[in-house]
């Protein structure tokens, strides 16, 4: 019994650090947004691209929660409906069962490609994770469509919030199959600590560096 004491007090005192630290990073995040939402938008005015550069979109979040992600657009307007043509295509949807995502997606448009490199795409994210709804570190946010293709790794999955980074993402992301993404997030979830957290941190920065597995 004293020795559950100990764990749990340990994790509170872990998700409280948590939360101080998201809030630090996300007030800082807000303010390097700023300055980056005008120069995406005058890129996108220049490429001849007059539509909203945000998008968001249903995600899951903590217990299965949904929340409204916000990221910079980096595809076509009314990408969804582009997705779903594509998807008649029996090469398209053979890589997209496999991987719920497309290698040379022919959606993203000039300047998302390079907000996808450079890992800018997700910045807005920084609201998400003042308002509470995602943390610096976690499990990807999830589509409500990807619940079933997630399986038996849904509940494990759902135990912590989504983030704008994690364990996945350092892990080769778009180079990594979809089943061994569940894989690591499952195990994220159960094996979360500060000490995982830092070094997911740590690699997170020499990814976005050398842009390792960003599509």
């Amino acid at each position: 019994m004293e020795e559950a004491v100990t764990i749990d007090n340990t994790s509170v005192i872990y998700l409280v650090f948590k939360r101080l630290f998201d809030i630090l990073i996300g007030l800082l995040g807000i303010i390097f947004l700023i300055p980056l939402t005008i120069i995406v938008k005058v890129a996108y005015i220049l490429s001849g691209d007059f539509h909203s550069i945000f998008y968001t979109h249903k995600r899951i979040g903590k217990h299965g929660k949904e929340f409204r992600l916000i990221k910079f657009r980096t595809m076509v307007p009314k990408a969804d409906k582009v997705l779903e043509d594509l998807l008649k295509d029996p090469d398209y949807s053979e890589e997209y069962n496999e991987n719920k995502k497309l290698q040379d997606d022919p959606r993203i448009t000039k300047v998302g490609r390079v907000l996808r490199k450079a890992s800018l795409d997700e910045t807005p994210q920084f609201i998400n994770i003042i308002l509470g709804q995602m943390s610096l570190v976690g499990n990807r946010p999830y589509l409500p469509r990807e619940k079933e293709d997630m399986g038996v790794y849904y509940d494990d999955i759902v135990k912590t919030k989504p983030g704008l980074t994690g364990y996945w993402q350092v892990s080769g992301r778009s180079d990594v199959s979809f089943k061994r993404r569940l894989e690591l997030e499952r195990y994220y979830s159960n094996n979360y600590s500060l000490i995982l957290d830092i070094k997911i941190i740590l690699k997170t920065v020499r990814v976005v560096l050398f842009g390792k597995g960003a599509k």
